[in-house]
């Protein structure tokens, strides 16, 4: 395993100018990242916090059931129990649930984490743990029930698991049941190119999937098989224990939902002033709060007489009915997007996040927020991006001279090569032929037209359709022999076509698409582990994995 350090522009354009140009956002976040001093100041906040903070007890308690169930390593669970001791710090980041672990930038927000607390806790002299905050309360189901792999005739092909009800209910608590898992087990077997570590591989998914019973079990169970031997520890944000600590919290979101909101919309209007575009989809007199109702996750929203329903008005309830139902049955509450970091904030003493380009565009709205409950944002570091190039593909891209710099920047780089190439093989010569035939067409065809228009006026639209019917067979004739040409370089274009594919599949950054498990089927489990461990340049900087 050899990471090199290589630029590429973040998107949305705040991420790009937090991490390359931090004066211009500094208006929008807490603490400067490249101060020198940055983690000391975080930590002296930390230490006089006079906010709402979760009890340490509870919340070891709760997370050591979760951790437990899941069958997590001991040095995660010991990383848990460090959590009694009030210098003991966090550093946190978070995804959904997906399948099998979904794309591969959920893998480098781990890698991120683990790497991350274990220097600071090295750096700064006292216990650092990595908590990977699991999105269970979430219901987009279709967000995260499928994965994708890249097929032998180099076609992209999705694996998904259908919602066994169709209602929408947080991943945490939809049940899959067993023809289900198996029938996606297989498929994912199906999948995989035949390895010497196939057989091992399929062995342990089947192994975890066969324990689980919902996408959050499963996905905990193998980022705990992958990290936990690296002390990661694993939180549902669905768990009903932890509902139980967070009720204070919710009781908050409540009192304060008037003031909560109104300070997101005016850090939507500080992010526009700014000249971005707000991340962040807020809705007009949202509480920013979900309740379960008839097992279904449903928004509130405040009404015109102090209290709460959702968005067709027929669920209500006084803003006292509420408190009363957050005091005696928080498990029926969940965050949204913006009350899930206070949330975090609450129940974690958080030194630092871990977030995605577009993670850190949406926080960008959340200072004001952040504030209104005497809380501050923490230091927030950017997730590690990596890009996998194995040799064979990189040999190809060499010998077609292709800067990988410049196919992640932009996607349709890779196409303008293999045209560039093609016309420096002659396909240009033939082009220009046909070009140069259609404007002599064009120009012997002109003055006879002009010549039956004297006739016979009404000739000339006939002339005209026939001219277009003409050229018409010319470039239909062009096109097939520019289809039998570009057949002569077939092997070429298709070492072109896995380039693409491999590089910006699906015209994305190919963390966004494939999942690790096509790479740990080809390269085994190593070079994971050494990534958690290996030197790399700081996290503003994306990164060429070459793996061999």
């Amino acid at each position: 395993m050899r990471v090199e350090p290589c630029y590429v522009k973040q998107h949305p354009p705040m991420a790009e100018d937090y991490v390359s140009h931090f004066s211009r956002v500094q208006e929008l976040f807490d603490y400067d990242p490249r101060s020198n001093d940055v983690w000391e100041q975080r930590v002296r906040f930390l230490d006089r916090q006079s906010g709402p903070r979760a009890d340490r007890h509870q919340l070891v308690q709760a997370l050591s059931l979760f951790n437990q169930r899941i069958e997590n390593a001991p040095e995660a669970l010991a990383a848990i129990r460090s959590l009694e001791d009030e210098r003991t710090l966090v550093v946190v980041g978070g995804q959904q649930a997906c399948l099998f672990t979904g794309p591969l930038l959920v893998i480098y927000k781990a890698i991120t984490i683990v790497r991350t607390a274990r220097r600071l806790s090295r750096e700064l002299r006292r216990p650092v743990i990595p908590v990977f905050w699991i999105a269970g309360e979430d219901h987009d189901f279709d967000e995260v029930n499928h994965v994708y792999y890249l097929t032998q005739n180099l076609d992209i092909r999705k694996i998904q698991v259908d919602h066994p009800t169709g209602k929408k209910t947080s991943v945490s608590r939809i049940a899959l049941n067993r023809p289900q898992w198996e029938e996606v087990v297989d498929q994912f077997q199906q999948s995989l190119m035949d390895t010497e570590f196939k057989a091992e591989i399929v062995e342990k998914l089947a192994q975890l999937a066969g324990r689980s019973t919902t996408l959050v079990d499963c996905f905990a169970r193998i980022m705990a098989w992958l990290f936990g031997p690296q002390g990661l520890v694993l939180v549902d944000s669905g768990d009903p224990n932890l509902r139980c600590i967070e009720r204070p919290m919710f009781e908050q979101f409540i009192a304060w939902s008037r003031e909560m909101n109104e300070a997101l919309w005016n850090g939507k209007r500080k992010v526009e002033s700014l000249g971005y575009a707000a991340q962040l989809d807020l809705k007009e007199g949202s509480a920013n709060l979900f309740v379960d109702h008839e097992g279904e996750r449903t928004l509130l929203y405040r009404d015109q007489y102090g209290g709460f329903t959702d968005k067709k008005g027929h669920v209500r309830f006084t803003k006292q009915e509420l408190v009363d139902l957050a005091k005696n049955d928080p498990v029926r509450f969940s965050n949204n997007a913006a009350t899930r970091p206070i949330m975090q904030e609450f129940l974690f003493p958080v030194l630092g996040t871990i977030l995605g380009p577009g993670e850190i565009a949406y926080w960008g709205l959340l200072r004001e927020a952040f504030q209104l409950f005497e809380l501050q944002m923490p230091v927030i570091v950017p997730r590690l991006q990596f890009t996998i190039l194995e040799p064979s593909v990189q040999k190809q891209m060499q010998t077609y001279g292709i800067l990988l710099e410049r196919a992640l920047d932009d996607v349709q780089y890779i196409e303008h090569k293999k045209k560039a190439w093609l016309e420096e093989q002659g396909a240009l010569h033939l082009k220009d032929r046909f070009d140069h035939v259609k404007r002599q067409v064009v120009e012997l065809y002109t003055p006879l037209l002009d010549l039956v228009s004297n006739i016979d006026p009404g000739m000339r639209d006939l002339g005209k359709t026939n001219l277009d019917k003409i050229l018409k067979h010319i470039t239909f004739l062009e096109t097939r022999a520019m289809a039998s040409y570009e057949a002569q370089f077939e092997t070429a274009l298709r070492r072109f076509e896995r380039i693409r594919q491999n590089v910006t599949p699906m015209g994305k950054l190919q963390d966004r698409v494939y999942n690790v498990f096509t790479y740990l089927n080809k390269h085994g489990q190593h070079w994971l582990t050494e990534l958690t461990e290996a030197p790399l340049a700081d996290n503003r900087t994306h990164h060429i994995l070459y793996l061999s």
